[in-house]
């Protein structure tokens, strides 16, 4: 898995965060690196994706998380590239979040078609960012398939997740289903 690139959500992915782990368990895997963390920019968001996509040597594997998965779906409706498949992992709910303060409402709205390519998005029952049933619903318009994480949080280290091998599993099958 040596494209795997991960697109981390707002305030980047700490330390402790899942994506860190993976990252640093992966040779080859690389993060998006965005220049400001904490005020999202779409367009910039989006370029940093693109940009780092364009830079790897072969077909790529996203691993998004939270507001990374929202410059997912935007860089697919915009641009066009060699990803094999995307993980995305607790999407907030734009409306919702930004609602609530969350810096995020220009990410909104979601894109409402499928993605150019094989997707699972993994959300929690419990994510305060997003209730199942808009989960639900994005999954759909994306074309992904959904998986129910139950009393998940937000994934991430708040919420008790650090390796996260649940999510290992999620990838490695989603990757063993777009084989050649």
């Amino acid at each position: 898995m040596e494209n795997m690139i991960v697109v981390p959500g707002l305030g980047g992915s700490g330390h402790d965060h899942w994506q860190s782990h993976w990252l640093r368990d992966r040779r080859g895997a690389v993060r998006v690196e965005q220049r400001d963390w904490d005020r999202p920019d779409l367009d910039e968001w989006v370029a940093a994706l693109h940009d780092t996509i364009q830079r790897a040597t072969g077909p790529v594997v996203l691993v998004a998380h939270s507001l990374g998965c929202h410059t997912v779906a935007h860089w697919a409706h915009r641009h066009d590239a060699r990803v094999r498949a995307a993980l995305l992992v607790a999407p907030p709910d734009i409306d919702h979040s930004a609602s609530l303060g969350a810096p995020i409402a220009g990410f909104g709205p979601p894109g409402a078609n499928p993605l150019p390519f094989p997707t699972v998005l993994a959300a929690s029952r419990t994510d305060p960012w997003a209730e199942i049933g808009w989960s639900r619903l994005i999954a759909q318009q994306w074309g992904a398939r959904l998986v129910d994480l139950g009393d998940a949080g937000h994934v991430n280290p708040a919420a008790g997740f650090g390796p996260w091998p649940q999510g290992e599993r999620l990838l490695r099958d989603l990757l063993a289903e777009t084989a050649d």
